[in-house]
């Protein structure tokens, strides 16, 4: 199955969130594909597909930065935004330093989602 050029991977174990994004992305015009988890995300192979990925900093079995390092190394290095509703001491120079295309905290501000996407989509 052909994949919209428009396709953007979110990745959260909260379906509430996957729900909210989904809906978010659709209204800018973007092809959302939700999944729970980063492995469900490599199983299904697309990252050739996707202009972007968009990912919770933390979840069970692979976190967001464990994804992005595994994106990075791969034949495909899409971009990836990092999210977190966690407070923590991480700041938009760390997750730069690690290669994320951007960083938002819970609840999204969705202007300053609109305005990395249109950088990369």
């Amino acid at each position: 199955m052909m994949i919209p050029k428009r396709s953007i991977a979110i990745v959260d174990d909260d379906g509430r969130v996957l729900e909210s994004l989904a809906n978010l992305l659709s209204s800018f015009g973007y092809h959302p594909r939700p999944f729970t988890s980063a492995l469900d995300l490599l199983a299904a192979d697309i990252l050739p597909q996707v202009c972007c990925v968009i990912t919770d900093r933390e979840m069970p079995l692979m976190n967001g930065l464990e994804l992005l390092a595994h994106i990075k190394r791969s034949e495909f290095p899409v971009p990836v935004i990092i999210i977190t509703g966690k407070p923590s001491e991480d700041t938009e120079l760390f997750y730069a330093n690690q290669g994320a295309a951007g960083f938002l905290r819970k609840p999204l501000d969705w202007d300053s989602l609109y305005c990395l996407l249109q950088r990369w989509c």
